[in-house]
């Protein structure tokens, strides 16, 4: 059996390592939230949480046409050299979901 790639996953088994990565640092799941809402258009209140995470991405009802401000490293890798469109949204969040985690403002979170 060969490596599930994030993509397949379910929103159910990504989403509670974001909400985990920002709450271990006294975040809120209401502010995850509040960044998932803002980057994607999402309202987790009403997400199907068994789609997949690339579907999660790619269908969007509202990706912020302002995501391309958002730049830096995650894991490595420069958010605004990232030519793969799904990947890019994945970086862009798990790079907003990071700032949150290390104490950011939400003014500087939201740009």
């Amino acid at each position: 059996m060969g490596r599930q790639s994030v993509f397949e996953m379910k929103v159910s088994k990504i989403y509670p390592l974001l909400t985990a990565k920002a709450m271990k640092t006294g975040r809120t799941q209401d502010e995850v939230d509040r960044v998932i809402f803002y980057l994607t258009g999402w309202d987790m209140r009403s997400v199907d949480m068994e789609m997949s995470y690339g579907d999660f991405l790619a269908d969007a009802p509202a990706f912020n046409p302002r995501a391309d401000l958002i730049r830096g490293s995650i894991c490595g890798v420069r958010v605004e050299e990232i030519e793969n469109p799904l990947t890019k949204r994945m970086r862009q969040l798990d790079k907003l979901i990071d700032e949150l985690s290390k104490g950011k403002s939400f003014d500087k979170i939201l740009r």
